[in-house]
């Protein structure tokens, strides 16, 4: 079996290399194509799937996974529906009963730093002047909903610590090594790894 994953931005791509083989083990193969942002890969992404989708052997599935910044999730996911529609490529979302799907679209609420703020042992193996309280905190019990931008709240809680944020590809690299996705608290990550899950389920 075989994943292609599509991404907004290159942070995505170091997270996810240390990541999926844990999560997809070895006998799935897989290849990251990160974008320079949204607006790049929305543009881009009609061309893609049409092109997938005069090929793609019934082995190959597509990823596409998106930050929702300060955008409606539910709108975001439509549009990402549609566009696979048009394509003709069969969502998850969309399949039906004793069919399959070509297609995962998932998005990291509000942005991938949500899923950092989701495992703070792995955050304190990098940073360890964080406490070890954080996800008790008013603030970060809920990974998805850190008011200010999740990227803008990791660098301040950072700073706050007398860290300096290298920037986001460092970040992503640094703390992706040390997680655990099976107790990671961000819903959208685990939305995420469920929808992996069942792409491997589904071929099995």
């Amino acid at each position: 079996m075989y994943i292609e994953f599509l991404l907004e931005e290159p942070s995505a791509e170091h997270a996810l290399r240390n990541l999926l083989p844990e999560v997809l083990g070895e006998e799935v193969q897989f290849r990251l194509h990160p974008h320079q942002g949204k607006p790049d890969l929305l543009s881009k992404l009609p061309g893609r799937l049409r092109g997938y989708q005069a090929w793609i052997p019934e082995d190959w599935y597509i990823v596409v996974l998106l930050d929702a910044d300060d955008e409606d999730c539910i709108n975001l996911k439509a549009e990402l529906e549609r566009i696979a529609y048009e394509v003709g490529l069969v969502t998850k979302s969309a399949v039906l009963p004793g069919t399959r799907f070509q297609v995962l679209n998932r998005i990291a609420v509000e942005e991938l730093e949500a899923w950092f703020f989701g495992d703070v042992e792995a955050l304190r193996e990098v940073y360890p002047r964080i406490s070890a309280d954080l996800a008790r905190r008013k603030n970060y019990r809920n990974p998805d909903t850190i008011p200010g931008g999740t990227w803008e709240a990791l660098v301040r809680l950072l700073e706050y610590h007398n860290y300096e944020a290298p920037g986001k590809i460092s970040i992503a690299e640094q703390i992706s090594r040390h997680m655990n996705p099976d107790l990671n608290r961000s819903h959208s990550f685990q939305v995420f790894i469920r929808g992996l899950q069942e792409i491997m389920h589904e071929y099995a």
